[in-house]
């Protein structure tokens, strides 16, 4: 590959160039590893969480496997966070504006120091898509590796299918003992990897595959599992073919790709942030995809996969089921997804998937007998939320498809967890917590400790849950999300009033405030936005910047 131009010769070559090898060499280097193409490898290893604390040995693993190729590894770390940690503190609303630093990041680095090709080493919730938004913008060859998911825990010989808040909901209302509830929280995460369900990391994880800038098994190969360092290694080889190809990150992600990747989406059941996600990736690489496009996609593409925390399966019985390739597969035969879009192995879709095969139908269903006709996701719109809301109906029990009740009212999630803690809410409510979206958070904090405390505390099939927030892949039940224009916008979300009827269809996709107009319109004339709850810092500059939720919460400063 010697006889290439590359992109690190700016950096490297030519007499002018010898303060920079001289700092280089001074790392290290030899002039023979200077000579060869430099890979970055951007890793977001943190010890403090167990998505990430395996991915000091996946980056070593694909450096390895970029020597082994014949190129020079570069590494360079981003921020983490892990929202279990941060969920219901004043950090988790760095959460979701933390997708924009690290994609910040990842395009600064490769940027000023010459990367020829990038390797993203990453896993969990923001950090993917952070990770992969900045390598669309730096656009050079890349290729993606998650950490893996982890296993489910065990206890009393038993899966272990409740998580830390619900057993504090069971224990508050005496169903366990101090003991159990100890149990339960040492059990709940067992070990490395990100959760074990079909939750925000693991969506956006097999997202990677159906986009084609992962290999396939990358959203389902366990983090414990030898083979996610053999793909580490194989990882890191690849990349120096696709940089002798020059097979870039947007020759891969068009349009078409985007909407086989929402096909999956519904077809997994996977979390409601990936409408978050998969707009804001879509815009980093200049195409335009908005909720509308869920809707629409959602009505063709059934669910054939239930997984934690809608059913009981987990990430690693998919992968010994047959793997998100095998639903590729099925879409793909079924003529709702595109085979014929490009992959990091140089291979289309439908030649990656070709000899996939489904092993255990109960994981994974046939499409003549899925989970639901219709995808995992749906959008629901009306007085409430014209530009849109989402739920996961994939984890809403059929009794509260319908649902109509009185509106308790809260500005803040906090409020509304004391409110439940305290027991004030009852069988048939609708919560609302408002003025907690992206601009009015700001940070557009994820909920799980309420609608964690919702299941645990038996209310998930009585109570509904209506925010301009957005929850946890971990949630379930009838908790409806991304309510655009958020309140701080002076979306009519602003206006309810406590004990207002709320009316919530989501056979017909709709979500009403039962209001006459001129009653709204008096509300909308007479509203006076709260002040910001953040006035200096990154969170105030995320504030002025962030755009509508509806098209992926992405900066009023990006251009396509």
């Amino acid at each position: 590959m010697s006889d290439k131009t590359y992109i690190s010769d700016n950096i490297k070559k030519g007499l002018r160039r010898t303060t920079a090898r001289s700092l280089i060499k001074a790392a290290g280097f030899m002039d023979e590893e200077i000579n060869r193409p430099f890979i970055g490898v951007a890793n977001s290893y943190t010890n403090i969480f167990p998505g990430h604390s395996n991915l000091d040995k996946i980056g070593q693993a694909v450096m390895d496997g970029v020597r082994m190729a014949g190129g020079t590894p570069v590494m360079f770390e981003t921020i983490a966070i892990c929202d279990g940690i941060c969920m219901g503190t004043e950090g988790m609303k760095y959460s979701l504006p933390s997708r924009e630093l690290i994609a910040n990041s990842v395009e600064t680095m490769a940027k000023a120091h010459g990367c020829d090709g990038l390797v993203l080493v990453a896993s969990c919730d923001k950090i993917i898509p952070g990770m992969v938004i900045g390598a669309l913008r730096v656009n050079i060859p890349t290729i993606i590796i998650t950490g893996g998911p982890m296993l489910q825990g065990k206890f009393r010989n038993k899966l272990n299918d409740i998580g830390p808040v619900e057993s504090l909901a069971k224990l508050k209302k005496g169903e366990i003992t101090d003991d159990e509830f100890k149990h339960y929280e040492n059990e709940a995460c067992p070990g490395i990897g990100s959760c074990f369900g079909m939750f925000t990391a693991n969506s956006m994880a097999c997202m990677m595959e159906i986009l084609g800038l992962g290999l396939p098994g990358n959203g389902t190969v366990a983090a414990v599992r030898a083979e996610r360092m053999r793909m580490a290694k194989k990882v890191g080889m690849l990349v120096l073919d696709l940089v002798k190809k020059d097979l870039k990150p947007r020759d891969i992600v068009k349009k078409t790709t985007i909407e086989n990747a929402i096909v999956i989406d519904m077809m997994l059941g996977c979390s409601t942030n990936t409408a978050l996600h998969l707009p804001a990736i879509a815009g980093a690489a200049g195409l335009d995809i908005e909720l509308d496009d869920f809707d629409r996609i959602s009505k063709t593409a059934p669910q054939v996969c239930k997984l934690s925390p809608s059913g009981k399966h987990i990430l690693d019985d998919l992968d010994f089921a047959g793997g998100v390739s095998a639903v590729i597969k099925q879409g793909i035969d079924a003529g709702i997804i595109d085979g014929s879009m490009l992959s990091v192995t140089m291979q289309t879709i439908a030649e990656n998937v070709k000899n996939a095969v489904v092993y255990d139908s109960e994981v994974i269903h046939p499409l003549d007998n899925p989970y639901l006709k219709e995808g995992g996701l749906r959008v629901l719109k009306g007085n409430l939320a014209p530009l849109g809301a989402v739920i996961k109906i994939g984890g809403v029990d059929v009794k509260m498809y319908k649902h109509v009740g009185p509106a308790r009212v809260f500005d803040s999630e906090n409020a509304a967890m004391n409110a439940l803690v305290d027991g004030k809410i009852n069988k048939g409510d609708v919560m609302i917590i408002r003025y907690e979206g992206p601009k009015g958070g700001p940070g557009m904090q994820e909920m799980l400790n309420v609608t964690g405390y919702i299941c645990g505390a038996g209310l998930d099939k009585d109570v509904a849950l209506i925010t301009d927030g957005r929850f946890s892949g971990a949630s379930r039940g009838g908790v409806i999300g991304h309510v655009s224009p958020e309140a701080a916008l002076g979306g009519p979300i602003a206006f309810i009033e406590e004990g207002d009827t709320i009316d919530i269809d989501l056979n017909s996709r709709t979500i009403n405030i039962v209001i006459d107009d001129a009653e709204l319109k008096k509300r909308q004339d007479a509203w006076v936005c709260p002040p910001a709850k953040v006035d200096s810092g990154w969170l105030a500059q995320y504030a002025y910047l962030v755009g509508p939720v509806s098209k992926g919460a992405q900066l009023l400063f990006n251009k396509k």
